[in-house]
């Protein structure tokens, strides 16, 4: 099906700005280059959401949906696509082939403010890490938005501009589209095995692809990262660049950066030395002290006070499905970790436990090498119970390790069979390894579905 809206409606321009997608950014970024006065053209090849179709409608912004018009896509002047498009798709190759400039929203939203730009990114951790940032800049009355792949569109954000900071959450999809942008603080937190299917199943291609956020940094800009990711320092130690390191360590104590020790979060640079104890944070876990080692560096870089960082971490409410609380029935606690879809989130949850353990997991399996959880289920879990189309990969590689081990594809079983092999004093922990499209919609289908059952079964008791 096709529609197209505005005054050069079934026409072909040409060297019009195409945008290749129509989702938030998509949207977003048709909105800043009307309001620029550019001349564009909208493409999704699925179906548009309702809101999305008529706001393009409303504002008189060309578009089709259902189909790429190859002839008009390709005579664009420069392309803004969606993160969601590989660059192997042969339209996206055409395009690089014809050496048409194919760029991210940020990048492209980037060119039309002034503001301070905070980027965030890493395999793990980017979303608490950015929404806390938001949260300690915005409380301590900072004039912050929230964008990249979380918040609204930044591109429609920057149409007003009306925002001194941005914290913009960075994929490395959104990265591998970002050229001239400049980030005035970045942040690192990790890098591990992930998207591989994107990057030609070499790992390499990934780091790189992560370390974009550095590739127009400044001397006297500010580089944010995890001390103990050995991608991080292996790369760190090849390029060199020329930045402001601030490391955050959970070994050692850098004389500027930030670290744990004995449970109290410290963050020390130019001259202001924050301290507080992880315990008294909404957030737990050893990742999590990463995470907000992260965003208080930022703080700290932003001239916020001591006292607007605590009251900021003592009032934080996580996004949800990122160790989030589901209940506790008959003394066994329920926790929704529905985010974790890559090994080393599951790491680092299983971690945080503070009690045996049943370990819901399982999903689409993306070529996970599970090694690196051995030692911290050997320690943690005493059942586990996998929630998958196929659990059998799983089911292999752990039944040498955990000595009950059973497998459903139904969240409302899962559930009950997770309270049946727990003891009061238990947890319970859905921390999938996996993602989620083989029985689920998407992670946040999977949580709000297992957080339904954990009440359903709690109603029933």
């Amino acid at each position: 099906m096709r529609y197209f809206a505005g005054s050069k409606a079934g026409g072909m321009t040409t060297k019009e700005l195409v945008i290749l997608g129509g989702g938030e950014s998509g949207v977003g970024a048709a909105l800043l280059a009307q309001a620029k006065g550019i001349a564009l053209f909208l493409s999704d090849g699925g179906k548009l959401k309702d809101s999305y179709r008529t706001t393009l409608q409303n504002a008189g912004i060309s578009f089709e949906e259902g189909q790429h018009t190859e002839s008009r896509i390709l005579a664009a002047a420069e392309v803004v696509k969606s993160p969601g498009i590989p660059a192997t798709v042969p339209l996206v190759q055409k395009l690089h082939a014809k050496r048409t400039p194919v760029i991210s929203e940020i990048e492209f939203a980037a060119r039309y403010t002034r503001a301070t730009l905070i980027g965030i990114t890493g395999s793990n951790g980017k979303t608490t890490t950015t929404l806390l940032t938001y949260h300690l800049l915005k409380n301590a009355g900072l004039n912050v938005g929230l964008a990249g792949n979380v918040g609204d569109s930044f591109a429609a954000q920057v149409i007003a501009d009306e925002f001194d900071y941005y914290v913009l959450e960075l994929s490395s999809f959104q990265l591998d589209d970002m050229y001239s942008t400049h980030l005035d603080v970045m942040i690192l937190l990790n890098i591990t095995p992930d998207h591989l299917d994107r990057y030609g199943y070499v790992f390499q291609n990934y780091v790189d692809s992560k370390f974009r956020i550095l590739q127009n940094a400044r001397p006297d800009d500010s580089f944010i990262f995890f001390a103990e990711n050995q991608p991080i320092l292996d790369e760190l130690a090849k390029r060199n660049p020329a930045v402001r390191r601030l490391p955050i360590s959970l070994e050692m104590k850098p004389e500027e950066g930030g670290y744990l020790r004995n449970g109290v979060l410290t963050a020390t640079q130019n001259g202001q030395t924050f301290e507080i104890t992880q315990a008294e944070t909404t957030l737990a876990g050893s990742h999590n002290a990463i995470n907000s080692l992260a965003a208080v560096l930022v703080a700290q870089a932003m001239g916020i006070s001591n006292k607007a960082i605590t009251e900021g971490l003592c009032t934080f409410a996580n996004a949800p499905h990122r160790m989030e609380p589901a209940g506790t029935i008959n003394g066994v606690r329920f926790i929704n970790d529905s985010k974790a879809t890559n090994v080393d989130s599951v790491f680092y949850a299983l971690s945080s436990m503070d009690a045996p353990t049943v370990w819901i997991a399982g999903g689409l399996d993306k070529g996970n090498d599970y090694r690196q959880l051995d030692e911290v289920v050997k320690q943690t879990v005493k059942a586990m119970v996998c929630l998958g189309a196929d659990n059998q990969k799983l089911m292999d590689y752990f039944r040498s390790v955990v000595p009950s081990i059973h497998e459903t594809q139904d969240v409302n079983e899962a559930v009950q069979m997770s309270l049946d092999l727990a003891q009061p004093g238990n947890v319970v922990l859905l921390s999938p390894a996996c993602a989620s499209f083989d029985l689920f919609k998407g992670y946040e289908d999977r949580g709000r579905q297992f957080k339904e059952a954990v009440n359903r079964v709690k109603s029933e008791e």
